[in-house]
């Protein structure tokens, strides 16, 4: 039965046998790519994105340091957006988080956020741009009341 009492019921024989396979069978192909360290990381995290470039027959490692302003998709499709200013100017790159391109991914600073999406940091100057509140986890610790002894 349909979502109206009306509408026609679609026989079981419509669906597609071989449907539910091929979804298997591209789980199994993608599982093969999937990155063996994945790193946990998240948005308004300082993060050090090491980056394999290749300029001729020689390949070299570049580091790209900054903001994470966003993560999307999932699976083998996800990405994140990684955000810096470099004299003056406001610089993003897209970096697949599966990608062999990609070396690692070093979390300098955890960042605590309430957005998913921090666009809002495109429009900020000077250290306002890059400012994300750190977690509270270090200060909890430093606050942890001292004995005395009498």
């Amino acid at each position: 039965m349909g979502v109206w009492p009306d509408a026609p019921a679609l026989p079981p024989s419509s669906i597609p046998i071989g449907h539910f396979m091929n979804q298997v069978l591209l789980d199994k192909i993608e599982s093969e790519q999937f990155r063996k360290n994945a790193v946990d990381f998240g948005v308004g995290d300082t993060v050090r994105v090491h980056t394999k470039v290749v300029e001729g027959d020689k390949e070299r490692i570049q580091i790209f340091a900054g903001v994470v302003i966003g993560r999307r998709g999932h699976g083998l499709n996800e990405m994140f957006t990684v955000r810096r200013i470099s004299y003056g100017e406001g610089v993003e790159r897209v970096f697949p988080v599966h990608s062999p391109r990609v070396e690692k991914v070093e979390v300098e600073r955890k960042g605590s956020v309430r957005r998913a999406k921090l666009t809002y940091l495109r429009k900020r100057l000077g250290k306002g741009a890059t400012l994300v509140k750190e977690k509270e986890g270090r200060v909890a610790a430093d606050a942890a009341p001292e004995t005395t002894q009498s």
